[in-house]
């Protein structure tokens, strides 16, 4: 039967915010078998990485396309820099290992430590959602990477996070947006749509009406900006709902 009532933002809220603890869920085991795998004796090298393999394969699955762990510069023992990262984008979804160029030296070195998915939870101690981006190192799709701080003796040694491609968060939330009756969107901290009932407000476009990054300095509270419209957060997660008249 469908559901035919006119849904409240209340409704979105809680949908997007049950979406978001539900794949920062699925990384606690990652968390903590890269925590573990850290803390052993004599710390860890390049290729005890693959301990926490079973444990990232675990979190691959439902709106989660990949994951993984991504170490801060000179944790491990043996390199510099520290890849573990699954995927689950081929036809036949069978995970395949994401390599990236960890050398310095070499003209394709990707240096993830300039990255916000990266940078944001070093810096702040707190999860993050960074996105919507279009993933050039993986998908070349609109994508969305839930990261979490891995700490070492209380100090800072990299992330584990989560890929999800945008489309299908979109699938999964448009329903309700539509339900609103009213045009919505769900924008990052940066003021970036996320996804919208409008073809006004593209994926990936900024929203100008109202400061975002201000208000989410600010505390983040519930606000009815003069004309109507509304700005409030999603639960815990980074991300807000705009109601607009």
């Amino acid at each position: 039967m469908t559901d035919t009532r006119t849904l409240t933002g209340d409704e979105v809220v809680a949908q997007v915010s049950a979406l978001v603890e539900e794949i920062f869920e699925r990384l606690k085991p990652v968390l903590a078998a890269a925590e573990t795998l850290l803390a052993e004796p004599g710390g860890a090298g390049s290729g005890t990485l693959r301990g926490i393999r079973p444990q990232v394969l675990e979190a691959l699955g439902g709106l989660v396309i990949g994951a993984g762990f991504v170490s801060a510069p000179h944790v491990l023992s043996d390199q510099e820099f520290g890849f573990e990262w699954w995927t689950t984008t081929g036809s036949d979804q069978v995970p395949e290992q994401l390599f990236i160029s960890l050398d310095p030296e070499s003209p394709n070195f990707l240096d993830y430590t300039r990255q916000s998915w990266f940078t944001v939870p070093r810096d702040s101690g707190r999860r993050h959602i960074n996105g919507p981006y279009v993933d050039y190192l993986c998908t070349d799709e609109y994508t969305l990477t839930f990261t979490l701080p891995v700490y070492r003796d209380g100090s800072f040694a990299g992330v584990v996070g989560a890929d999800v491609y945008v489309r299908e968060f979109e699938r999964t939330v448009s329903r309700r947006l539509r339900s609103l009756g009213r045009h919505a969107a769900l924008l990052n901290a940066q003021g970036r749509v996320i996804v919208s009932n409008s073809v006004r407000q593209a994926t990936g476009s900024l929203v100008r009406d109202v400061d975002v990054p201000a208000w989410w300095t600010a505390g983040a509270e519930p606000l009815t900006m003069s004309g109507g419209a509304t700005l409030r957060r999603c639960g815990d997660s980074p991300i807000a709902l705009l109601v607009s008249v």
